[in-house]
């Protein structure tokens, strides 16, 4: 098998973008951050300020209080006038109380921002609105040269916009207090209405478990979620743990309707009822009625269980299987009358096959780039259809830069002769040629290979042909036996989706020591 250490597509030419129009997007699932820190054992700090007037651009801080909580202890208050160096609207005055002979001897915001910030720390932010406080001491963060705040944040408005909103005639800070009951009042000063904002935070969370919100990941997701006309099935999520693995929706049949892996299980199933606005998703949970999960190592194995369990499942929801189903090959035969076709079908005929691509007009590209390498190869005028099929049989198997470089030197003739729209059509049958080259070589480097060991820095990956070897908690593994594929042959289509999992993983990989044991 060669190997590629070249790229015709790296190379520059003079007025002309090599890079493909179109390039390959990755299909596979995104992940979640790990945020599922128990509310328990969150650090809160509860801000609070009074300032001039309502615009960050040009009113002033007057006053500032904020609370650090964690677990409902209070562990530190911070609370201070504030000089804000220009007068105090009468309107102000009268709802705050504060006057400017208050002021007058305060320190000003520069002196008190740093310790303000350090007060701060790491915790998440919370308040009622707390985008407009959030907003003033953005504005003097930039003014005196610190970064903005960039810690998470939790708006007690919005929380009670989806948890009490039908139950109270407006959402304002003393409306909820007295709602909610909490011991204190707001006053439109800094540390009374931090110290009402914190208890409000407090109810709410209290009313908030009842959605299954058991950490930092729920509550921040939970002004989204439970707008959302299926969160009634949020309690479905409530036993899944923050971990690696795959999910099964089911319907009430118990029939499957969706397989999906996640980083993170709790946080990638719950974000179906906020974030996720694919079209199909609302009929989904419409239907769904249990979620199974299975807890993997880590993603590789997710992303493997992932594969198998869609093939072996067939759940309607999964696109993959629309995808699976156009899977095509390109196969050369051989003999005086070779020639390059596609079909849906590889079989043991002795032909050259080359995929599985996902679709048939991938196929068809890849069969376009070799035609249109073959005039340019100079075989002579005397050359034979046997001669041709032979010299594309070599470039698809053992040396491919003979199939690559009449490409190349066919783009770079044209950009200089500048026929960039010629150029950039020999460009992407160039790249989709590229790239097919560059799979199957990876791939056969995994499938060919009777086992093959990834060593991490968390635990050693067996593959036995390219197939994850999983191993259950009594130390049996899935693969007992597996054969040995022929070199000729390319994956079956049920094969490439797993294959192509293990060799994404495999690149993302930071340092890696693979070896292929004698065994």
């Amino acid at each position: 098998m060669s190997s590629l250490h070249f790229s015709y597509l790296n190379t520059p030419v003079a007025g002309f973008d090599p890079t493909p129009i179109a390039p390959l997007r990755p299909t596979y699932q995104g992940s979640f951050d790990e945020l599922g820190t128990p509310l328990a054992e969150v650090t809160f700090v509860v801000l609070d300020l009074e300032t001039t007037g309502a615009s960050a651009n040009n009113c002033e801080i007057t006053e500032i209080g904020a609370i650090k909580v964690r677990g409902g202890e209070y562990l530190g208050r911070f609370d201070t006038l504030i000089n804000p160096g220009v007068a105090i609207p009468p309107m102000i005055t009268l709802l705050t109380h504060i006057t400017e002979a208050m002021v007058v001897e305060a320190p000003r915001i520069e002196h008190v921002l740093p310790q303000l910030l350090e007060f701060i720390g790491g915790a998440v932010i919370v308040g009622h609105n707390v985008r407009f406080d959030i907003s003033f001491i953005d504005a003097a963060c930039e003014r005196f040269g610190y970064p903005r705040l960039s810690q998470r944040r939790v708006d007690t408005l919005s929380l009670a916009r989806r948890l009490i909103r039908d139950e109270v005639e407006n959402l304002k800070l003393g409306t909820l207090a007295r709602h909610l009951r909490v011991p204190t009042s707001p006053s439109h000063r800094a540390m009374a209405d931090a110290e009402a904002t914190t208890e409000v935070l407090h109810a709410l969370i209290e009313r908030a478990a009842a959605f299954g919100v058991l950490g930092l990941d729920d509550l921040l997701a939970l002004p989204t979620m439970r707008a959302h006309p299926s969160a009634s099935k949020l309690d479905l999520t409530a036993s899944l743990p923050r971990s690696p693995g795959v999910y099964v929706f089911r319907d009430s049949k118990g029939e499957p309707l969706y397989v999906g892996k996640a980083s993170n299980l709790r946080a990638r199933v719950r974000s179906y009822f906020a974030s996720d606005t694919r079209r199909k998703v609302p009929q989904m949970l419409r239907e769904t009625v249990a979620i199974d999960h299975v807890v993997c190592a880590d993603a590789l194995e997710a992303a493997v269980r992932e594969v198998r369990l869609i093939h072996e499942l067939t759940p309607r929801f999964n696109r993959q299987l629309k995808t699976w189903k156009t899977y095509s090959y390109l196969k050369l035969k051989d003999g005086p009358l070779g020639k390059l076709t596609v079909t849906r079908i590889a079989k043991p005929d002795g032909c050259l096959y080359l995929g599985p691509f996902s679709s048939s007009s991938a196929a068809h590209g890849v069969r376009e780039a070799i035609e249109l390498a073959v005039p340019a190869v100079g075989l002579g005028n005397n050359v034979s259809q046997e001669d041709v099929v032979a010299m594309i049989k070599l470039g698809l198997t053992s040396d491919p830069e003979l199939l690559l470089r009449p490409l190349w030197l066919r783009m770079t003739r044209l950009a200089d002769e500048q026929r960039y729209e010629e150029a950039a059509v020999v460009r992407d049958r160039l790249s989709s040629l590229e790239r097919t080259f560059d799979r199957r070589e990876r791939i056969d480097a995994l499938r060919l290979a009777p086992l093959t060991e990834i060593s991490t820095a968390s635990r050693t990956i067996e593959l036995r042909y390219g197939r994850l070897i999983i191993t259950d908690g009594a130390g049996a593994t899935d693969i007992t036996t597996c054969v040995a594929p022929v070199a000729s042959v390319p994956p079956e289509r049920h094969e490439i989706d797993e294959l192509l999992a293990v060799a994404r993983h495999i690149a993302k990989l930071n340092s890696v020591a693979v070896t292929q044991p004698t065994r």
